[in-house]
């Protein structure tokens, strides 16, 4: 079976906010292809953790509905420890995720983003 998801660390849920962290393994089937020379975590792949997570820990709706404010700053790599940060707005029905890390001394935000979710 081929490894889609990477390996919890941490799971923090209070109410409509969750903080996750996990290593993103270098097996995950994602990294194949994307690119040979440097491999780094699609976009896709962060959009569908997040969505994933969301619908696991905060129970939010599995509809898929569009993005808004979508950034990609840094990228993910193979065997890194990410921090991902989830908060649903029930009344807007919008989710907004966090992919971030702490590098040596320096804090980095990889990838930030809202999406919105419903019926």
């Amino acid at each position: 079976m081929d490894k889609r998801k990477p390996t919890l660390l941490e799971v923090n849920v209070v109410d409509s906010q969750a903080t996750l962290t996990f290593k993103v393994d270098a097996d995950i089937l994602d990294f194949r292809g994307h690119f040979s020379h440097f491999p780094l975590l699609p976009g896709v792949t962060q959009i569908d953790w997040a969505l994933h997570f969301a619908i696991a820990h905060l129970n939010t709706p599995k509809a898929f509905k569009g993005m808004e404010v979508i950034k990609f700053q840094e990228p993910i790599l193979p065997n890194a420890e990410v921090t991902l940060d989830l908060n649903w707005d029930d009344e807007k029905q919008k989710l907004a995720f966090k992919y971030h890390s702490q590098q040596a001394d320096r804090h980095v935000i990889h990838s930030s983003g809202k999406m919105k979710l419903g019926a």
